[in-house]
């Protein structure tokens, strides 16, 4: 009874940021989030294992059946990867954040005009987790793309975080080279988020000519995402010259994938990692310049010639750890997509009964379930 009373009043704080909220005011996530649907959720996450992690008796449900607006138009149907008409979203799949990147696109059907018009684009160590996209999606359009692990195994270096560590969080780096080259553009997601918004409206972000587009937090304190080594080095702090660096969340990146091509980032992305990792840069450049995983490199090459999104597009940080106290608020001002970014995720923190109030945002999007 405890419990019950404490989720009330947790839903009741998510209910609050709706109804403030003037971007989930306009569109149907205030009704995903009815009492009747919490409810249901809070009844099957007693049958889901602490860990979050799909077992051998588990599966996703059915989501609903999607369809586009009659605004759209006819629907791209059958069509080729390479249809115009396509929104590309590129996404991983793994076993420990599965739940969440099934979440994350279930969201973005919920919420898009011409749902049938999405394209995803999931890179994967496993194949064989295609099979429970399609359960969960049957109509839905996709593509796998194995990622080689050994591609990066020899560049990725021990992070504050072993989550940071792992090889498909690098995956986002040869999109360029893994998606087909027909696919002039598309938007990057982490498995963590939920987006309440049509996801056309980020599709068509004016990129100015930049080749990756994202939110900026320019007040945050650039100079703790590398080391005093690198700041020391005039060689290494010269990187930035000529540029305001701003820091941005890889989670949400609208990309440019034919200028990505063109100037070759991939490369230039690999290379600051092989500094990092003192891979044949000699011992002028050896010894670590960051402590994060795969941002720093990022930073690096993109910092000050981002296209600027509205912030509205990444809520980012919601994953504090309220273990330690510290459950997140949303920055002031409107919200299309939640990021719960950091070590606590929404469902872990729902299934051992220890949610921060705005985790209720996210659980109306869980299709985890059990078979029978």
């Amino acid at each position: 009874m405890l419990w019950l009373m404490r989720v009330s009043g947790f839903f009741s704080a998510a209910m609050v940021v709706i109804v403030l909220s003037p971007s989930l005011q306009s569109f149907p996530p205030a009704e995903a989030i009815r009492s009747s649907h919490f409810e249901s959720y809070l009844r099957f996450s007693s049958q889901v294992p602490a860990s979050g992690v799909p077992g051998p008796r588990f599966a996703f449900r059915q989501a609903s059946p999607f369809n586009n607006a009659a605004e759209c138009g006819a629907s791209a149907g059958d069509s080729t990867v390479c249809d115009p008409a396509i929104v590309h979203i590129a996404i991983t799949l793994d076993e420990e954040y599965l739940r969440g990147s099934i979440a994350a696109v279930h969201s973005v059907l919920q919420h898009a005009f011409c749902p049938e018009n999405v394209f995803f684009h999931f890179l994967v160590l496993d194949t064989s987790l295609e099979s429970l996209v399609r359960t969960a999606f049957p109509r839905l359009r996709f593509k796998v793309y194995y990622f080689d692990p050994e591609k990066v195994r020899g560049l990725i270096s021990t992070s504050v975080r072993q989550a940071l560590e792992q090889p498909l969080n690098y995956a986002r780096n040869y999109l360029a080279d893994m998606l087909e080259p027909c696919v002039r553009r598309v938007i990057y997601l982490d498995s963590d988020l939920v987006v309440v918004d049509d996801i056309a409206k980020l599709w068509r972000t004016d990129l100015g000519g930049r080749t990756v587009g994202a939110p900026e937090y320019c007040h945050a304190n650039f100079t703790r995402y590398f080391t005093q080594r690198f700041w020391s080095d005039p060689k290494l702090a010269g990187t930035f010259s000529g540029r305001r660096p701003c820091y941005f969340n890889t989670g949400v990146m609208v990309i440019d994938l034919d200028r990505w091509r063109m100037s070759g980032y991939t490369r230039r992305i690999e290379r600051w990692m092989e500094v990092q990792k003192g891979v044949g840069a000699g011992d002028a450049l050896s010894g670590r310049i960051y402590e994060l995983g795969s941002l720093p490199p990022f930073l690096l090459v993109f910092a000050g010639h981002v296209a600027p999104i509205e912030h509205r597009w990444n809520q980012h940080g919601l994953g504090g750890d309220n273990v330690r106290g510290s459950c997140r608020d949303l920055h002031p001002g409107p919200v299309s997509l939640l990021h719960w970014s950091g070590s606590g995720k929404p469902w872990a923190r729902l299934d051992s009964n220890r949610p921060c109030p705005l985790d209720a945002l996210w659980a109306p999007y869980d299709l985890y379930g059990r078979t029978r």
